[in-house]
């Protein structure tokens, strides 16, 4: 039970040094802190409080084990410390929490008789696998749903691990030199992300779960439609989605003409008289009151559906004014664009009535001409969304200037962050192969598109392995692209004969394609219709090792876009040979940050301001400690956001803003004409026990581990506040690891 890892990090010891024999004859330095935890959990599980030992007797027995192995000259092994701790415990006279112990010990000792694999899925079980307990931040580990999730994802991943993937590449994503993404799913015949074909769906019917659903009579059916086809899409995906509320709009204009025939029926009836004015006014009452409920059922509903995976559907929505004609229909998106703003600025209540900030769905607000200064007629939108901003952390933003200067189009990306490549078939007239029944010759189509898989390539490797060695460095990259190609191939050739019958709701019924029952999926991986994600991380950290300074410096830039310019040279050699859209993804780390961190680590020891860390930085992203002005920094990385065509989003950290809105806006302003995707970071945290509403903060506890802690009235319990921080484009709220944790304490302010 007690040194059965390696120690983390250094420690401050003492001397001389103790050192303890492991099970395995690896001597390793005696940790009194293990000691002290142990006892701890034995403790804790004790009911009675009167049965339970004191911080005082805790402390007074872990210092006695330690005096016993500075005095024992020799290294104790790992199971005389044990009986130690067991005479410890029972001299004390608490002999139920000295069982607890022994049971405890006993337990693990049959742990480690497990198969790998069996280990795993008992830690999920037992809930004692911290590596699976923080993998999400937006999973809660506890619940029933989850670990079922996660026990099948451990089976798989052993599954993919033998007998699906390569040694070698198995070897690579183990020492951290690549990252296979979600191989807990890849065992199934599983895509990644996709922009929901929402308009076919709900303009042309659809099915779910066998059941017809024929095109809704209202608004408020719309939304609630719209809301179970997200669940059922969440279901048969491990990735994000995309709806835009584009497809939504043009139903409350179906709402509005029934509403106001049951008026007019209603008023006539009762011989009342109003002016056409007077009547419309009514009408568009009640027109409000229907979007505000059918706002608030897609609010509601996505954030207490469960997918089979067990969370909240990771959804997008996007809300774009021009992407329907001017005229009424314009007027209704943005009437619900309005709407949503406001529900979202109040927040959603948890369990004991208080406000807080929902993590789903995300939502993107397009920067245009027409709303992003004052005296354009949606600016008042604008300014709605920098207060929801300031208040809950959402919208993000996406300038369209930008988008069509970059893309040709302007279209939302899947999930978080994953763009789809700009259309190449619709002008290549390959046609309608997904059948979709909102098929326009000649139209680009984003819509019923979807990505196939990430793999990941850590820049920061590359770099510590090339020895600042330039020319080795080129060499290594080229040696590392062709083992990415060769995971991302295997992705690839995974959904290959693919029957549309392991998800209908994607492959029959709209969301993506309208295939016949036993037709394959085969020609959507082809021809730009999907994409295929480079993955990459760590460029900060990669530059400074090369060239000992930041990719802010003109050096430094030099360098990191060379590097861009290679991923994405390699993806078009690929795509060219294999018509498949390879694209390069600046990867939303989050678990893989620490997991990165220490095989660097591991590898080449701690290197300043390389290895260091317990994370490396996420894409292209200037490093978090460095200090850089909000309007710099967006300005800096939109020149390494262009080279990231498959996906990748910006941001800038701030304090409360929420009473200094025109910095917001002018912040706003400057995304709309420098960068295609960015978001603004702030704080949106609540402790339960106090009511205190602001920054909750990191801290280190006794054993030195980051928890987090209310300032009012010092709470660390993590089940009585709610902790809201955008971590990998998504915003987290059931905590993370130490790595991830970590880099959201270092985290400088950006204005």
């Amino acid at each position: 039970m007690l040194y059965d890892e390696h120690l983390d990090g250094n420690m401050e010891l003492a001397e001389p040094q103790i050192f303890v024999m492991k099970r395995s004859g690896e001597r390793i330095i005696f940790d009194e802190s293990k000691i002290r935890n142990a006892i701890q959990k034995a403790n804790l599980e004790e009911g009675i409080l009167s049965a339970r030992l004191s911080e005082k007797e805790i402390t007074s027995i872990t210092e006695g084990i330690k005096k016993d192995a500075q005095n024992a000259g020799r290294d104790l092994s790992v199971e005389e410390i044990q009986d130690k701790v067991e005479d410890a415990l029972m001299d004390t006279g608490k002999h139920s929490v000295a069982r607890l112990y022994i049971t405890y010990r006993y337990k693990r000792n049959e742990f480690r008789k497990m198969s790998h694999v069996d280990q795993k899925i008992a830690g999920v079980v037992e809930r004692d696998n911290e590596e699976v307990k923080q993998e999400n931040s937006n999973k809660n580990p506890v619940v029933l749903s989850v670990q079922r999730d996660y026990m099948a994802g451990e089976w798989s991943r052993y599954y993919t691990s033998k007998y699906l993937l390569p040694n070698d590449i198995v070897a690579a994503h183990q020492d951290g030199l690549i990252h296979f993404h979600d191989a807990d799913y890849f065992a199934q015949h599983m895509h990644n992300c996709d922009l929901v074909n929402l308009e076919d769906m709900l303009q042309n019917g659809t099915c779910i779960s066998g059941t017809h659903i024929d095109t809704p009579k209202s608004f408020i059916t719309a939304c609630t439609v719209a809301s179970q086809i997200v669940a059922q899409v969440s279901s048969c995906q491990y990735g994000g989605q995309s709806i835009t509320m584009s497809h939504l709009a043009p139903f409350v204009d179906v709402s509005r003409k029934k509403i106001s025939a049951r008026l007019h029926n209603e008023f006539a009836e009762a011989g009342v008289v109003l002016s056409e004015d007077k009547f419309n006014h009514i009408v568009e009452q009640e027109v409000r009151k229907e979007v505000e409920s059918g706002c608030q059922t897609i609010q509601y509903q996505l954030i207490t559906l469960q997918s089979t995976n067990g969370q909240a559907p990771f959804v997008t929505a996007f809300l774009y004014l021009n992407e329907v004609p001017e005229g009424q229909t314009r007027e209704d998106l943005a009437l619900i664009i309005e709407i949503m703003f406001r529900q979202r600025i109040l927040g959603v209540k948890d369990e004991k009535g208080y406000y807080i900030t929902p993590a789903f769905p995300k939502l993107i607000y397009v920067l245009q001409e027409n709303n992003i200064t004052e005296g354009t007629p949606y600016f008042y939108l604008t300014k709605l969304a920098a207060e929801c901003t300031a208040k809950r952390m959402v919208p993000d933003y996406i300038s369209e200037k930008k988008a069509l200067e970059l893309k040709g189009d302007c279209y939302p990306c899947m999930g978080c962050r994953s763009f789809l490549t700009t259309d190449r078939f619709t002008d290549a007239g390959i046609g309608n192969i997904a059948n979709a029944m909102n098929y326009q010759e000649g139209k680009h189509r984003y819509y019923g598109r979807f990505n196939q898989g990430v793999v990941t390539i850590n820049l920061v490797d590359v770099a510590c392995s090339s020895g600042q060695d330039e020319e080795k460095f080129w060499e290594i990259l080229e040696d590392r692209l062709n083992l990415c190609h060769r995971a991302l191939r295997i992705r690839h050739e995974r959904l290959l004969g693919t029957p549309s019958d392991v998800a209908p709701i994607l492959w029959q019924d709209g969301a993506l394609a309208r295939l016949k029952p036993g037709e394959t999926i085969d020609r959507l991986l082809f021809d730009g219709y999907s994409t295929i994600s480079l993955g990459y991380a760590g460029l900060a950290e990669c530059v400074y090792y090369m060239k000992g300074a930041s990719h802010t410096t003109e050096e430094g830039k030099s360098f990191g876009l060379k590097v861009m310019k290679a991923l994405n040279d390699a993806c078009k050699t690929w795509k060219e040979a294999e018509n498949i859209d390879y694209s390069v993804y600046g990867t939303p780390l989050e678990s893989t940050t620490y997991k990165f961190a220490k095989c660097l680590q591991k590898r080449f020891g701690k290197i300043p301001h390389v290895t260091d860390k317990n994370y490396i930085t996420n894409s292209y992203h200037i490093h978090v400690t460095e200090p850089i002005d909000a309007f710099s920094k967006l300005t800096k990385e939109a020149e390494f956001q262009v080279l990231s065509p498959g996906g990748a989003v910006s941001y800038v950290e701030v304090p409360d803003m929420q009473n200094n809105l025109p910095a917001v806006i002018s912040v706003i302003q400057h995304i709309y004409h420098t960068i295609l995707y960015a978001e603004l970071n702030t704080k949106s945290d609540i402790c339960d026990r106090c009511g205190y509403t602001g920054q909750i903060q990191i801290v280190k506890d006794s054993t030195g581990k980051l928890v987090w802690e209310c300032p009012n009235c010092g709470n660390r319990d993590q089940s009585s506040m709610h902790v809201a921080r955008r971590t990998c484009g998504y915003i987290g709220t059931q905590y993370w690891n130490q790595g991830r944790t970590s880099e959201i304490a270092d985290r400088v302010l950006h204005l």
